[in-house]
């Protein structure tokens, strides 16, 4: 079974993992982004522009911004040709070290995220449901460790969300976590930033800390609601969160187990229909804001 991270050492970090500046097609300079999300509660930032020769190939470097109880994760958006539908691969790669080499002339998605992997980033499919990503093209992303499961900016063409894909793809024996993310450009037709992020369970701020944990799935993600636990014992999952309107267990059935209230606060449910392959826990609040947990493995 994969560890929850609940009672794991140390304490949760709110970050961002998908952000854009000024380096690429973002409104913002890289300071005024830290400065936001600092100010808005936040942990991290991972500052994410685009890797495309038209902006330079940029691996923004945010070291400066880190400050006491903030830090920066250096990463990108990187690119290469193609998928079934799109002309380009959307690969996030959070963890990079400055100076990766670009894209070799012919160089795959996948061939590309093997390498930012090896170079030690954390590798997620970026809003698969915007990309129109099919089943083969994400089985061939294997140096993947995450799917991005809500990406805000895609919610404004009604393609934020992506849990279809990721539950496929852990009902076909792949090993993912999942994500939430902002996607933030900061464009005036944009939705606002600080919207979408996640909570990352590590000992310290240290970066190498919390990429660590990132790859081990030792995180949830969250539009609001707060997870305080989430907890299998003897086939039941007890969740203890922020008050919700409503707690789901789903996973690799169809179907679910769904718990409704005012202000619920903790619940326990069976996941025997989910038999010996995977669920996960979604809640959601009055405002209809989610939080949800990764994948929890019901058979090692």
């Amino acid at each position: 079974m994969t560890d929850l991270p609940f009672d794991r050492p140390g304490r949760f970090w709110r970050g961002s993992l998908h952000t854009h500046s000024d380096r690429s097609d973002g409104a913002l300079p890289p300071e005024e982004l830290a400065r936001r999300y600092r100010e808005a509660g936040y942990d991290f930032l991972a500052v994410t522009d685009h890797f495309r020769a038209r902006y330079g190939f940029p691996l923004t470097d945010t070291r400066s911004l880190r400050r006491p109880g903030f830090t920066t994760l250096l990463g990108a958006e990187l690119h290469a040709p193609r998928t079934e539908f799109s002309s380009e691969w959307h690969i996030l790669a959070v963890g990079l070290p400055l100076g990766f080499p670009p894209p070799e002339p012919g160089e795959s998605g996948p061939r590309l995220a093997r390498r930012a992997g090896a170079a030690g980033a954390f590798i997620g499919m970026a809003h698969p449901a915007a990309s129109l990503l099919t089943l083969a093209d994400a089985e061939s992303l294997d140096a993947a460790h995450a799917v991005e499961v809500h990406n805000a900016l895609s919610a404004r063409e009604d393609r934020g969300d992506s849990w279809h894909l990721a539950d496929v793809l852990l009902n076909r024996g792949h090993r993912l976590s999942a994500y939430a993310a902002d996607d933030a450009h900061f464009q005036p037709q944009d939705p606002p930033g600080c919207t979408a992020w996640v909570q990352v369970r590590a000992a310290s701020l240290d970066p190498a800390a919390l990429l660590a944990s990132l790859k081990a799935g030792h995180y949830y993600s969250s539009t609001g609601p707060e997870l305080h636990d989430v907890r299998l014992h003897d086939g039941v999952i007890t969740v203890r969160c922020s008050p919700v309107r409503k707690v789901l267990i789903t996973g690799g059935s169809p179907g679910a187990q769904v718990i409704e209230g005012e202000t619920l606060t903790e619940c326990s449910l069976p996941v025997a229909m989910f038999e010996s392959r995977f669920c996960r826990v979604t809640v959601e609040d009055a405002a209809g804001h989610r939080a949800w947990s990764n994948p929890i493995h019901l058979a090692s």
